[in-house]
């Protein structure tokens, strides 16, 4: 199931059951942490609309549920040059998961 370097593959699912985006990751966190980032971020995290995020493990009948939101936020003053003066943060939370009956 897991390849040499122990990353895991998940799919991100629409409410229709539609799997849009996969996103890679050793956890099912680091996955939604990705996921999170693609969100529309708000101008502070207390300012963050909460979505709902589930992701299931490719290859099982797993959907992984958590609750994710993303914000702007200034760059640290040591940031490479390439790097640009705002950034996008996100946190997730874990609500639970639930098992398909058919993938």
């Amino acid at each position: 199931m897991a390849s040499g370097d122990d990353k895991r593959n998940f799919a991100l699912r629409e409410t229709t059951g539609g799997e849009t985006s996969v996103f890679s990751g050793r956890t099912p966190r680091q996955a939604a942490l990705k996921a999170a980032r693609r969100l529309d971020p708000a101008d502070g995290e207390q300012n963050a609309q909460r979505h709902d995020l589930r992701l299931r493990e490719k290859g099982t009948q797993k959907v992984h549920i958590y609750e994710g939101w993303a914000w702007k936020q200034e760059a640290p003053n040591d940031k490479p040059d390439w790097m640009p003066g705002t950034i996008t943060e996100a946190n997730v939370s874990k609500q639970g998961i639930e098992h398909l009956q058919e993938i």
